[in-house]
């Protein structure tokens, strides 16, 4: 199963779909209500929202209850033919993925904590690279829910920049309230993952960890690709062996897998949960290797404004997005 927000094209509304067929997106809360409609349910409106609401954070708030509303959801859609769905009262119900916009999964997610180091690859081609800057397990920075960018989107890159980098990272998405997690419990706070890519101003960021920092050269517009969809847990299959893969004009640059992390996905969410996690939070894995910034002459490989990048993680799907100069 895989879910999406995406942007109604006639209210420029953003609703919650389920991602069916490769080319369809069913508006999920329409849907959920037309199925009880048909099963005799005399306020289908009322209880779809209760159970599949229009929207991420409150469908990750609804926990099992809302997940097993959507699976049914999925199955009654498939059952009936998606191209025969309505919403209750004949409303619209299905879309064309190419024809409505597709947002963020979590446009607006509480907090993004962004860990580095795990991949122990990537810790190793920056110290073969030369890069001055030790890379230890469990280096953390937070990202800014204001970078987020969904699938197609544009990726401005800054003036300032020469060194405009990209590091694909399998994203873990919190489905409920948690504190002081044990890794046994950890498994049950995921509720499901999608793909993030991680954008750098290299430069920026070579002068501010000189004072130890992550911030600016990883926070600026646009910063947070996300998407394109966000799979449950229950679907993704074996989380630590999922095939991986950055691509630049259709170049393969960072080729890897989660097989390579050095510590499991629920290790990642025990270490961060000192501080309270809450549903539709964001923690990432970590990069993989072959990043342009430890490669013989980076410079060839930095992201320049025409580029088309391509995030790809196995069971996922590929997160699309372009690269722009900066306008005055």
């Amino acid at each position: 199963m895989k879910i999406v927000t995406f942007e109604e094209p006639h209210y420029h509304n953003e609703r919650l779909g389920l991602w069916i067929e490769a080319d369809n997106v069913v508006d999920a809360n329409y849907a959920y209500a037309r199925m009880l409609q048909d099963q005799g349910e005399d306020y289908p409106s009322r209880f779809a929202a209760a159970f599949v609401p229009p929207n991420m954070i409150e469908f990750l708030e609804g926990g099992e209850k809302s997940m097993k509303a959507m699976r049914e959801t999925e199955k009654f859609a498939k059952e009936i033919g998606v191209s025969k769905l309505k919403g209750s009262n004949d409303g619209e119900a299905v879309f064309e993925f190419s024809k409505v916009k597709i947002k963020a999964p979590i446009p607006k997610p509480g907090k993004i904590i962004h860990t580095a180091g795990n991949f122990r690859e990537h810790a190793n081609e920056g110290s073969s690279s030369g890069w001055e800057f030790p890379m230890p397990h469990w280096i953390s920075f937070l990202k800014s829910p204001s970078a987020i960018v969904g699938h197609e989107a544009q990726v401005i890159c800054p003036k300032f920049t020469k060194m405009l980098d990209h590091e694909i990272e399998l994203a873990i998405v919190i489905g409920r309230k948690s504190k002081r997690l044990t890794k046994e419990k950890a498994w049950d706070a995921i509720a499901g993952f999608t793909i993030f890519n991680d954008i750098t101003a290299r430069d920026l960021q070579k002068e501010e960890m000189k004072s130890g920092l992550l911030n600016f050269g990883k926070n600026m517009d646009t910063f947070a690709l996300f998407g394109p969809c966000f799979v449950p847990r229950d679907d993704i299959g074996n989380v630590q062996k999922l095939k991986i893969e950055c691509r630049v004009n259709g170049d393969p640059r960072q080729v890897s897998n989660t097989n390579h992390l050095s510590v499991s996905v629920p290790e990642i969410v025990e270490h961060y949960s000192w501080v309270t996690l809450f549903p539709g939070d964001i923690v990432t894995t970590g990069t993989v290797s072959g990043v342009a910034a430890f490669r013989k002459e980076p410079e060839k490989f930095f992201l320049k404004p025409g580029d088309v990048l391509e995030s790809e993680i196995e069971n996922i799907g590929t997160l699309r997005n372009y690269i722009v100069a900066e306008k005055e």
